[in-house]
Order: C-alpha cells, then sequence, then structure tokens
C-alpha cells in the first residue's frame, strides 16, 4: 500500500537521478541509431557489425551507471522500503512530462532490481502496470519525427503509395530501381488484402525509423 504522506528527504532526488539515467541512455541510444543510418548509406559493414555486438550491452552499461551513482550518492542500498515505495510516486509523477514513458519504468524496475536484491516483487516497488498511457502520448520538439506514418491508399494510388512510402525515409544512397521494388513490395503486401473491400480507413501504418541489421534495412509496418 503506498505511503499517504510523502515525507522523506531524498526519495524525489533519488527518482530525478534514476530519470536522468534513462535520459542519458535514451540520448545516447538515438545518436548511435542516428549513426546506423549513416553506416548503411556508407556501406561501412564493419562499422555497422561492430555497434551491433556493442549495442548488446548498451542496456546493462546504462543500468549499472544509475545504481552506482545512486549507491555513491544515496546509500541507496540502505534505503527503507518506504522510501522506495515514495521514489516509485515521485517517478510517476515525472513520468507525465516524459515522451518514452513504458521504457522509462522498465528502465526503473532494471534498477530497482539490482539495488533491492529481493526474492519477490510486487507493484508498490517496481511497475508491474504501466503507471502512464501512451497511447495519446505526442513528442512536441519541432525536430521530431512522428513515430510511425500512416499512408491511405485507393485500389488506383497502392503502388504509388508504397513508393512514397519508401521513399519518406530519405536514404541517401541511390536504389537500382525503386519503382521497380516498390512493385516487389507491394505484390508480396496484395494477398494479405486483396479478399477484402477497400474502405475509407484502409491504411499502411509504417515506423518512421528503419531498423538495420547486417548490410539489411527492415521498415516495420502493418496493414489495416
Amino acid at each position: 500500500m503506498f505511503p499517504q504522506r510523502l515525507d522523506s528527504t531524498v526519495a524525489y532526488a533519488i527518482a530525478k537521478a534514476m530519470m536522468d539515467g534513462f535520459n542519458r541512455h535514451y540520448r545516447l541510444f538515438r545518436t548511435e541509431s542516428a549513426r546506423a543510418k549513416h553506416r548503411f548509406e556508407t556501406r561501412d559493414w564493419r562499422g555497422q557489425q561492430r555497434a551491433q555486438r556493442e549495442r548488446i550491452e548498451f542496456y546493462d552499461l546504462r543500468v549499472n551507471e544509475c545504481v552506482m551513482r545512486l549507491h555513491k550518492e544515496f546509500k541507496a542500498e540502505q534505503q527503507p522500503m518506504d522510501v522506495w515505495e515514495q521514489v516509485k510516486l515521485h517517478y510517476i509523477g515525472l513520468l507525465v512530462n516524459q515522451h518514452q514513458p513504458e521504457l522509462a519504468e522498465t528502465f526503473f524496475n532494471s534498477v530497482c532490481t539490482k539495488i533491492l536484491q529481493r526474492a519477490y516483487f510486487q507493484n508498490d516497488f517496481i511497475f508491474v502496470r504501466p503507471a502512464v498511457s501512451t497511447e495519446y502520448i505526442e513528442n512536441e520538439e519541432p525536430q521530431a519525427a512522428p513515430t510511425y506514418r500512416c499512408y491511405y491508399p485507393t485500389a488506383d494510388s497502392m503502388e504509388g503509395e508504397v513508393l512514397r512510402m519508401l521513399q519518406d525515409f530519405g536514404l541517401r544512397v541511390p536504389f537500382e530501381d525503386q519503382a521497380r521494388d516498390a512493385r516487389l513490395v507491394l505484390s508480396a503486401m496484395k494477398p494479405h488484402f486483396d479478399h477484402v473491400k477497400l474502405r475509407a480507413n484502409f491504411q499502411f501504418q509504417v515506423l518512421s525509423g528503419l531498423f538495420f541489421r547486417n548490410k539489411g534495412a527492415y521498415v516495420v509496418g502493418k496493414i489495416i
């Protein structure tokens, strides 16, 4: 059961340090993701493979950095459970303006489980259920790209919309024949919706970022 009063003198500072740790992780991850696009465009395959190996340890490094900071500045492992309950409440408050709340909750859980070292956990101490709905969250930064793009093709504009979808990724590397590739993508997609009537809200939803692995760049989306 959560405390009714927030009377700890260190709970907010601990929560803020944990959010700072997540923000650092996410900022570095986004920077590295942008470099992956550049490596793909310049065909730096060795660099791409090296970055993939390093990325496996990326998350754990940031979690361990945060744990070390909490031990050093707050003696986190010595804080009683009622303080940790208040830490979580303060962290929920910090999630209000966070554009990646579910990832931030996962980061909080990773740090907590390393510090508290309990045989079991409950929702009072970690996030068992999401505390903030992400359904309507938007990024207010002017330079930020949308999480996904929507395309509303008709039966006649299908090929053109698939071509526009590929062009919207803005890859600075030439295609051998982009129009042909669009037709091939469409031919692979069509069996999944050929048997349905295309209504006004028929759409493709496509994540605005590509996923890179080895020499490949993957478009991820869904048909609605």
